[in-house]
Formats: C-alpha cells, sequence, structure tokens
C-alpha cells in the first residue's frame, strides 16, 4: 500500500519548481476518501470484509525474504539512472550546443517505462512470496493487490507530471545562468555547463534525484511486503 503522496520524497522535491496536487496536512484516510469514487469505496470494502478472516486450517508456510530481490531491482534501475541521457542521445562532452530538455525527457519516459515494468512484476512476486507464508500475510497481499487497482489510474496520471516539472526547472536553470552572464559581462562558455557549480550539471543532478525519489516511491509497497515478512507476530495462526 502507498503512503501519503503528499509527505513523499518526490513532491517535496517538486515543489520547488512549480505546483503539486498534494495538500499538506492530509492523511492517508483523508486523500483516499478524496481519491476514491463511491463505487470503488464498495468494491474496497468487499475486500475488506472477504478477508477478515483467514481461511480455516490453513497452515503456514516457509519463511522467505523478499529484501534482496527489492535490492536488486532497485540496484539495476538506479544504475540506469546513473546513466547520461546526453551520451544515450549521441551528443558528445565536447559539444557546445544547447540540445534542450528533449534528451532528458526522452529518457524519462524511457525510465517511468522501466520502473512500471520491473516494479510491477517485483510486486507481484511480492505479493505471491507473501500469500505462501502465512495465512495473515495472505489476507495483506489481497489488500495490497486491491489497493494497486484502486489507485493505479491515479497513479499513472500524477507521475508523468514529473516531466513538466523537470521542463520548467530545466529552463529557469538555463535562463538564470543566462541572466548572470548578461549581468556582469562575462563571455557564456559551454564548456562550462556540466563542471560542478554549472547549470547543466545542477539540473543533471536535480533530475537523477527526482527520479530516484520515484523510484523509491513505486517500491514502497513491495517494501511494505518485504518488512511484514520479517514480524513474527504474521506468522501466527
Amino acid at each position: 500500500m502507498q503512503s501519503t503522496f503528499g509527505s513523499s520524497n518526490l513532491v517535496r522535491r517538486l515543489a520547488p519548481w512549480g505546483p503539486t496536487e498534494a495538500e499538506p496536512g492530509l492523511g492517508v484516510a483523508e486523500r483516499l476518501a478524496a481519491w476514491v469514487g463511491p463505487l470503488q469505496a464498495i468494491q474496497l470494502q468487499a475486500v475488506n470484509q472477504a478477508v477478515g478472516t483467514p481461511a480455516a486450517g490453513s497452515k503456514p508456510g516457509a519463511k522467505a525474504d523478499l529484501t534482496g530481490d527489492v535490492q536488486r531491482v532497485r540496484g539495476v534501475l538506479a544504475s540506469a539512472i546513473a546513466k547520461d541521457p546526453l551520451a544515450l542521445a549521441g551528443i558528445k562532452p565536447g559539444d557546445t550546443e544547447d540540445h534542450g530538455y528533449g534528451p532528458w525527457q526522452q529518457r524519462h519516459i524511457e525510465l517511468q517505462r522501466q520502473m512500471g515494468q520491473m516494479c510491477g512484476a517485483l510486486r507481484d512476486h511480492a505479493r505471491q512470496t507473501v500469500s505462501r507464508a502465512s495465512p495473515r500475510l495472505r489476507q495483506l497481499a489481497t489488500l495490497d493487490a486491491a489497493f494497486e487497482q484502486l489507485l493505479a489510474d491515479r497513479e499513472a496520471a500524477l507521475l508523468p507530471q514529473t516531466l513538466s516539472h523537470l521542463e520548467r526547472r530545466y529552463k529557469a536553470l538555463r535562463a538564470a545562468h543566462r541572466a548572470t552572464c548578461e549581468a556582469t559581462g562575462q563571455p557564456d562558455d559551454p564548456a562550462r555547463w556540466r563542471a560542478p557549480g554549472g547549470w547543466l550539471r545542477t539540473f543533471s543532478d536535480d533530475w537523477r534525484q527526482v527520479l530516484l525519489a520515484e523510484l523509491d516511491l513505486r517500491l514502497e509497497a513491495v517494501t511494505g511486503l518485504a518488512e511484514a515478512l520479517r514480524q513474527p507476530s504474521l506468522f501466527e495462526t
């Protein structure tokens, strides 16, 4: 299950660069009430009632550890995020042309696709693993599946908005750099854009931090399932 979207590291990083939909001070219950329609609320209630009591005669299975799976998936995706979008677009380090936000946008969309596929597959695997562990954990897996379906449309609408926030950040940093050059009378040296302190280096760092924050948000539910497997009380029948 997801935590309060408005309190996530992703929203906190995006907030300075433009308006976000999250409202401060709202907890999980208030935010879900705003997101869930009457039909969805009925469906969620039905799922909650269906998992209210563990199945009679169910026996706990062998304990498993999902932590390693989460770390492996995060490592693969973090390595993909670390790659240089300009180099992947065939732009050489010595190129002095401003190629705009396009290469970053294209790579961002590709990384979001990869995160969606890998994190989704990992979440399915985590639910299957948890379901085999004990009756109580089977209930948790069922609820997680219901919440994933419930919030899928909302997530699909919100996460692509990071692209527009980062585009605003890109344009603001570029404009501030140009304004500084004009104010000081110093020539613009494209070779320094990607050096430490350069405007494009700053954007590159911000871009990666936003994607890493999104990755952690996508992995929250699986991390919660992995943590549940380490709770001895959930293996009691």
